[in-house]
């Protein structure tokens, strides 16, 4: 775009963006490449990355090819393997940070507190904890669905003796070499530390609520001939990251259609999952007791051989207690540990909770959300003018990378900006019934997948399926690459 928000010169709109993960990155790229300079990062690390900032434990790497999970913008031919660990990933961001030059925008170590709209002016106020304020025409939450740890409530947890953390905060001076390991839950995060540790524990317990299914990753080096193909062959890259779309739009494919396609998914884990576990006792123990995709449909080749140690215990049974020295299950043993590691995952439903975002008449977005998060394409909300949530309700992807997904999120936050910019008005809000009239129609969706089919970190405390796109990622993209006005109000200045 040459025009800058068609008027060929830069624009006056003052831009917040809160994380500096993939979503903050893409959004203050976006708009500075387009004219809206103003702009400003603010993250509570010291250092850009966001979650591949904080999530560093062994084992750490993305579960989708980083072919596709990279900008579209800033490919790279010199990925060290498919789906690339987690340092790799750190130094990608960091490079496209570097290269666009969003250093001099970037203020680490502000851990925000609430963002106050003042309805005088239309202009948010954005608060520190440490009393830092910064005054905004617009703000962007790139905060995510999995960055705040979630640790259960279970009795005696704080009484533990030993070292406890969780897998996003991992701490790196304690030494695992010969301890008693307890590791509570078998998340996607797990699934990799585990693993990765079990060589080196003395022993490890790992205690699962519910098993997973499974698709094999054995994710080795790309040999010297390929990543020469990649760099030297016009075109290549553009093909890869095609087909991995169709790859992954596959598994939404099956998650979407479980009594059809979904079966050829659940016969294929299982013939991969039986060879994988030789122990009758142990597999009987793992087996997912859901319907296929209902829940993440995890990829590993290391994780359940890693359950069939000698050192390795698979513990089902319900946890009670952590008492100083080990955790208790229901059955009433006692199971000692040294160390305790929480493998329990994210405040997925939280977003960006416990921030406080008050918009008008004083309304938070917590009581806006009191019956389950919602927004218009999953990024604004009635009530927030000129508030963009990133990654936000109903944006998450089962099977696809959510780089697609924010690529488009932002480049629409940037159209509604120019639109407002265009029309001289104050700030842009969404038409209640039209978020209304989305919400009613995405949930909709959801009817006959496998979604529906069980529990899952992609649900509510009420039941309601607040975390993934139901459809595909090209029909994400299509769904928001031109914003429609008559879908807002323009509040006049």
């Amino acid at each position: 775009m040459t025009g800058r928000n068609g008027t060929g010169r830069e624009a006056s709109t003052r831009v917040v963006v809160v994380g500096a993960g993939f979503g903050g990155i893409a959004a203050a790229i976006e708009l500075r490449e387009h004219g809206i300079t103003d702009v400003v990062i603010l993250d509570s690390a010291p250092e850009i990355g966001g979650t591949w900032y904080y999530n560093s434990y062994p084992g750490a790497a993305c579960d989708v090819p980083s072919h596709l999970y990279s900008f579209s913008f800033a490919q790279r031919s010199d990925w060290s393997r498919l789906c690339s660990p987690q340092p790799e990933i750190l130094e990608y961001l960091q490079g496209v940070a570097k290269e666009y030059g969003l250093g001099e925008v970037f203020v680490p170590d502000v851990r925000v507190d609430a963002v106050r709209l003042d309805e005088a002016s239309m202009t948010w106020t954005v608060e520190a904890q440490d009393g830092r304020r910064w005054e905004a025409d617009a703000v962007v939450l790139a905060t995510g669905q999995l960055n705040t740890p979630a640790i259960p409530p279970i009795p005696g947890a704080a009484d533990f003796a030993g070292p406890a953390m969780h897998s996003a905060r991992w701490d790196h001076d304690v030494d695992l070499r010969g301890k008693r390991v307890a590791v509570v839950g078998t998340g996607a995060s797990a699934v990799q530390f585990v693993p990765a540790i079990a060589p080196e524990v003395g022993s490890m317990t790992v205690f699962q609520r519910s098993g997973n299914w499974f698709f094999p990753r054995k994710n080795r080096h790309y040999p010297p001939a390929m990543r020469r193909l990649f760099r030297r062959v016009p075109g290549i890259m553009r093909t890869r990251r095609f087909l991995l779309k169709g790859y992954l739009e596959f598994l939404t494919i099956m998650i979407r259609h479980p009594s059809t396609v979904g079966r050829l998914g659940r016969v294929y884990s299982t013939l991969f999952m039986r060879r994988q576990l030789r122990d009758p006792e142990v597999r009987r123990k793992a087996w997912p007791d859901y319907t296929f995709g209902c829940k993440r449909i995890l990829f590993s080749s290391h994780y359940l051989p890693a359950l069939e140690r000698d050192n390795v215990e698979l513990v089902t049974d319900r946890v009670t207690e952590i008492v100083p020295d080990g955790v208790r299950t229901e059955d009433g043993r006692h199971h000692p540990a040294d160390v305790l590691i929480w493998g329990t995952g994210f405040k997925s439903t939280d977003f960006m909770f416990p921030m406080e975002i008050v918009g008008r008449g004083g309304r938070t977005l917590q009581e806006e959300w009191s019956q389950g998060a919602h927004a218009h394409l999953g990024m604004t909300v009635p009530g927030f003018p000129s508030l963009f949530v990133l990654y936000g309700p109903n944006t998450n992807t089962s099977g696809g990378s959510i780089i697609v997904f924010l690529e488009a999120q932002v480049a629409y936050v940037r159209q509604a900006l120019e639109e407002t910019e265009r029309r001289r008005a104050a700030a842009l809000e969404v038409r209640r019934d039209v978020e209304q009239a989305f919400d009613e129609r995405l949930q909709a969706e959801f009817e006959g997948t496998a979604w529906t089919q069980c529990d899952s970190w992609y649900r509510d405390e009420s039941g309601r399926i607040v975390a993934n796109w139901p459809r595909y990622m090209e029909e994400y993209v299509r769904a928001v690459a031109k914003l429609d006005p008559t879908d807002y109000e323009f509040i006049p200045r």
